[in-house]
Formats: C-alpha cells, structure tokens, sequence
C-alpha cells in the first residue's frame, strides 16, 4: 500500500515550457484608472439617460404645474403645431394615416411582446427575459400613474380624426410600441453593426406612428416626445446596465450559455490583465475543451516573457458573475436534495469564487496530490470577471482517451486515498475531470473542492472515481486494484453511500450509455452493507425547501400579473 500511495508523489511539476513565465514586470494599476474590461452604457446610453433626465425634471416643473405660465406656454405650442398639421391634411392622406395608427393596437404590441417572451425561453436568455418582463411591468405602470396624475386632456381647437382612450399625456401606444422594439432590438439582435442597422429599422414605425397621431390630433407632440423617451430611453439604459453586451452578449453561435466570448473588447482586456498583473505578453487566447464545462470559460492561453520573448502554454479558467449565480443554484439545490450532509456556504462575490479555487489548488498541491500549479489570478472586471491562470497540462489526454491500465488505476485510487488521508475531497470526479499524463492521474478543475469534508463525502469521492476508471476497464480490475489501498469495508461504505443523485451528470450519462451497469457489479464484489441515508432532514433543509416553493408561487404570480397588466392577457 506505501508503495502505491507514494506513485502519487511527484506527479505535480512544471511541464518544460513553464519556466519561461516570469512575475516579473508587473504594473501596479493607479487609483481611479479604468481597469481592463469597464462597462460603460456607451455614448447612446449617456444621451437617453440625459434625455430621460431632462425629460422628468420638465415634467416635475410644467405639468405637476398645470395652470402655471410656463404649462400653459407649453398647450399654447402644442395646439399651435397641430394646427399647423391640420392645415395639411387630405382625404387621402388621412386614410393613409389611420391606417399607420394601426401601429399603435394592442394587437400589434401583443405579438411582438408575445414573440419576443417566446423567443427568448426557447433561446434560454432567461436574464434578458426578467428584464424585458420587468422592463414592460416598470414602463406600463409609470405611463398609467401619470396618466393619471396629470390628467391632461386631449387636443383642443383641433378636429380629432382616430381613435383614442383615456388621457393623453404620456402618449401610451408610442411608449408601448417603442418599448415593444427595444425589447425585441437588446434581446434577439446581436450587437454591433446588426443591431446600428436593426434601430433605423425599428426606428421607421415608431416614427411613422408619432407622425399619424400627430396629423389625426390624437395627442399633443409634448405627449408623444414623453411616450417616446419612455419607450425608448428607458428601456436602452435599462439593458446598457443590466444586461451589458460584455457580459451577455446575443448570439447564436452553438455552445453553452456559461461560456462568455473572449473576442473584441473581453479579449484585448485579457491581454491587457495578463500583461499588467502577471508580467506575460498574450500571443493567443484560444476556447478551449468548452464541451467539458459548464461553470466557466475555458481557454489556452500562448503567453511569452517580456524580456526574451520566449513562449509558452498555459491554462486559463475565465469566471464571471453569471457563474457565481449558477453556483448558488446549484448549492441551493444540493442543500434541498442532500440536506445537513451538504450543508454548503455560497460565495459572496465572483474574486472569492477564484480565490477558494486558487487556495485548493495551492493546498491540493502542499499535500502532494496531482493536480497543475497555480499562477494565480488576475482580474478583468472587478467583482465582475477574474482569469485563473494555471499550467497547461502538456501531453495529457482525457480519460476517455487514454489507455487505462493497471498504474493508471492505482494512481487514481491513490489520488483518492491522499484525499482521505490529507482531509480533502474534489467532489467533482468525472471523465471529464481526470486526465491521464504519463501513465499517471491527473486532477483538475478543483472549484467545488472542499477541506475537512464529511466522511459521506469522501466515500462518495472513491465510488466516482471506480466508476470513472471502471469505463475504459472493468469492475473486476479497479475492484481488486483498490483492496490495495482500501479495505473492503472501506469500498462497501462508499457503494452504500452513492446513489445516481451523488455522480456527477456527464459519469452518470457514461454510466447509462455504458450498459454494464458498473455500480451494480462493484456492489456484488463488496461486502453488503445497508444503504446510507443521504435524504437527511433538518429545520434549515425545511426552511429552504419552502423558501423556494414560495418563492416559486409568487413568481408565477407576479408573471401573471405582468402579463395582465401589460395587456398581453
């Protein structure tokens, strides 16, 4: 047993390359400069969030106002335009123009509201869906209250020709349907050149609505300027901050939604970090692997010395705060199916995810377990985005690659006994996970590692890795490789305390395509044992168990009541 567990030793070491990575040349970033990746609402943003400013602050002085100087100099124009614009009109144009009215039904609003809500669940955009919900909630509520609180009436002095409800100020068709176009412009059109050319587009029937109500004197061109500023302005500002193109970007490309694009802006700043926090001049950024995570952004990074311009490999996890949500999820949802056993804290924020990952590596390492070296992280958006930047594992395969025989499954087995001895657990052991470099196991992807976990958990740690190394084997040859290690009670405990809901999804899958039905052959191989509970119950597993059902039920709630309110019901 001595000799298997010291093959685990000196697994870890840098690959030849690395010793071209130098700390040296980094550059402190002053205070009050801009770190690499900003997200700024851009230029247009700043204009509407200046028009939106403006529009309100003269809104609070004339029309809270009605019946001062300036508010009836404010009618007085109005009536004055329409006037104007009724001189013109025709038989034929006013047909022409009611039928441009028609942009401004509920029926037109309705289906693209409706397209843009189904659209989006079939696309998984599920944040650009909160917003533009929240945003049709927001825009609707504020045009009615003050609607009402203003109460101003429709044009006088001047023949109204279309049809009209309530009153007039904001105009609430020009704020429904500019916000209907928004929606479908920040949700469904990738930015850049699509979405420029996307806004003259949308633009022309926001316009051409604002001009038929004009000339049927519907509303007053001050109503119309208002109902346009909240169709348009708020909505633009809203998905500037909320749903920044950095960060959530529209695209159709195939992938997982988890992995951010490291193209344009995000990879100049990568660049940019790598070089002024780690001293390393960025010659590529490539994806790399992406089909094999789901809760970061794999890249392979090509990085030279700034002294001698030497190159070398290195390994790159991009973390971002849409990853630290999925965390939390995902420990939330672990605490309701496994209660007190996995009782897990969250993480605060997206630096303390890295720095947990950064520590596991750096404590997994000290005890001599195979797993890459950590350069440590560097940080392109603070508490937004972090790159962790490790040894590319050169030459090693994925599991599902490689040949596994016997000194491939003992070294495995003797990742997962130093595990046990050190009190560590990785906690994610997968195909997917476990690579093979010289006949040897490798570790990687340690983000939901733990220390002194609970004894159920490391149990369940050498059941996945049996399983793991059981596909590209068998049953018979890990079992008997692992009494060199363990005990047969040791290797019962672990089947007892496994069950489809303890493996990981991709080995789970494995499993299932497998056919052997490995679990149940390791099974006949151990002594018996009773099965070990995992669905432990508890005040706080109760707690959370209903926080979430509520939570669910006022959610629904809340939707309907949206849709009833925005009149799509």
């Amino acid at each position: 047993m001595t000799t298997v567990q010291g093959q685990v030793q000196g697994d870890v070491g840098a690959s030849p390359g690395l010793a071209v990575v130098s700390r040296t040349g980094r550059r402190r970033r002053p205070s009050g400069e801009a770190p690499p990746l900003p997200h700024p609402i851009n230029a247009s943003g700043w204009f509407y969030l200046s028009v939106l400013a403006a529009i309100a602050l003269g809104w609070l002085l004339l029309y809270l106002g009605t019946g001062t100087s300036p508010f009836r100099a404010v009618v007085r124009a109005d009536i004055a335009v329409l006037q104007q614009i009724e001189a013109l009109r025709t038989d034929a144009l006013t047909a022409v123009m009611l039928d441009l009215h028609a942009l401004g039904s509920q029926w037109v609003v309705r289906v693209l509201r409706w397209g843009t809500l189904l659209a989006l669940i079939v696309l998984r955009r599920f944040r650009h869906l909160a917003v533009f919900l929240g945003l049709t909630l927001v825009v609707t509520a504020g045009t009615a209250t003050s609607s009402l609180v203003v109460g101003r009436l429709r044009p006088v002095d001047v023949a109204i020709l279309g049809h009209w409800d309530g009153y007039s100020h904001p105009s609430a068709p020009v704020a429904a349907l500019g916000l209907s176009l928004m929606g479908v412009l920040y949700t469904l059109v990738p930015g850049g050149r699509w979405r420029n050319r996307a806004k003259w587009i949308a633009g022309a029937p926001i316009v051409a609505l604002c001009i038929a109500r004009l000339y049927l004197a519907v509303d007053h061109p001050s109503d119309i300027l208002v109902g346009a500023v909240l169709g348009m302005a708020v909505p633009v500002v809203a998905f500037r901050l909320l749903t920044p193109n950095e960060i959530f970007p529209v695209s159709y490309r195939r992938g997982r939604t988890a992995h951010l694009d490291i193209g344009g802006a995000r990879g100049d700043a990568i660049a940019l970090a790598l070089y002024q926090q780690l001293g390393l001049t960025v010659v590529d950024v490539q994806p790399f692997h992406l089909e094999g995570s789901a809760g970061s952004t794999p890249l392979l990074l090509r990085v030279s010395r700034s002294s001698d311009g030497e190159e070398a490999q290195l390994f790159g996890k991009l973390y971002a705060r849409e990853h630290l949500r999925s965390d939390r999820w995902y420990k939330l949802g672990r605490a309701i199916l496994y209660g007190r056993l996995e009782d897990e804290g969250t993480f605060s924020s997206v630096r303390r995810l890295v720095e947990y990952e950064d520590y596991l590596l750096r404590v997994m390492g000290d005890a001599g377990l195979p797993v890459p070296l950590s350069y440590g992280f560097v940080e392109i958006t603070p508490e937004r985005e972090y790159l962790m930047v490790t040894e590319f594992l050169a030459g090693a395969e994925e599991l599902d690659d490689a040949e596994v025989d016997d000194a491939v499954i003992d070294s495995g087995l003797a990742a997962v006994r130093r595990m046990w001895d050190t009190g560590l657990a990785h906690r994610d052991i997968k195909p997917a996970n476990v690579l093979v470099r010289n006949g040897k196991v490798m570790l990687i992807d340690l983000a939901f590692a733990t220390v002194r976990p609970s004894p159920w958990r490391q149990a369940v740690d050498l059941t996945n890795m049996m399983l793991t190394l059981a596909l590209r084997s068998s049953a018979e040859q890990v079992y008997e490789r692992a009494l060199l290690l363990f005990s047969p009670d040791d290797i019962a405990e672990a089947l007892a305390a496994s069950r489809s809901v303890t493996i990981p999804s991709q080995l789970r899958h494995r499993l299932a395509s497998d056919g052997r039905n490995l679990l149940a052959r390791f099974c006949a191989l151990a002594p018996e044992r009773a099965p070990i509970s995992i669905q432990r119950w508890s005040i706080r597993r109760i707690g959370l168990t209903l926080g979430v059902v509520g939570a669910v039920a006022f959610a629904v709630g809340l939707f309907a009541l949206s849709l009833h309110t925005t009149g799509l019901l």
